[in-house]
C-alpha cells in the first residue's frame, strides 16, 4: 500500500452507503469505521478514494449479509483535484471488498476505478476493466 499523491477530498463518512463494485456476492455496503483515521473527539470519521474502511454488508447473497468486512473505496461522487489540475467526479460511491492481508475477495471489478486507488493497491489495478 502506497501513499496517494493527489489531494482527495474525504466525502464519505460513517453510515454512508456504497455499491459493491465486485463479483463477491455483496451489492450494498455501509461504512462502520475508517482504518487509520485520526480525528477530533465526536467528529464522524471521513474517507475518500483509496482509503480502507470497515463495512457491514447490507444486501447480497444470504451467506454474506450481516457480515463485517474491510473494503477499499474506488469511486466517489464528490469531485477531487489531481496534481495536474484536472478534477475527477464519478456517478456513484463504490468500494471493493478485501481480506485482512489486502487481497481482493473477488475476481472482477465492475465499472471504472480511480487511478489513486489503483496506484495504492496493485491488485485493484489488475482486476479493474477501466482505470480513470
Amino acid at each position: 500500500m502506497r501513499a496517494i499523491r493527489s489531494n482527495v477530498s474525504k466525502a464519505l463518512q460513517k453510515k454512508s452507503r456504497l455499491i459493491c463494485a465486485d463479483n463477491s456476492g455483496a451489492t450494498l455496503l455501509e461504512i462502520i469505521a475508517v482504518k487509520g483515521y485520526r480525528g477530533v473527539k465526536r467528529r464522524y470519521p471521513k474517507a475518500g478514494i483509496g482509503d480502507v474502511v470497515v463495512v457491514s454488508i447490507k444486501k447480497g447473497v444470504p451467506e454474506m449479509r450481516k457480515q463485517v468486512s474491510t473494503a477499499v473505496i474506488i469511486r466517489q461522487r464528490k469531485e477531487y483535484k489531481r496534481p495536474d489540475g484536472s478534477t475527477i467526479q464519478f456517478e456513484d460511491n463504490a468500494a471493493v471488498l478485501m481480506d485482512e492481508s489486502g487481497e481482493t475477495k473477488a475476481s472482477e471489478i465492475k465499472g471504472p476505478a480511480a487511478k489513486e486507488a489503483a496506484e495504492r493497491f496493485p491488485k485493484i489495478a489488475s482486476l479493474a476493466s477501466i482505470i480513470i
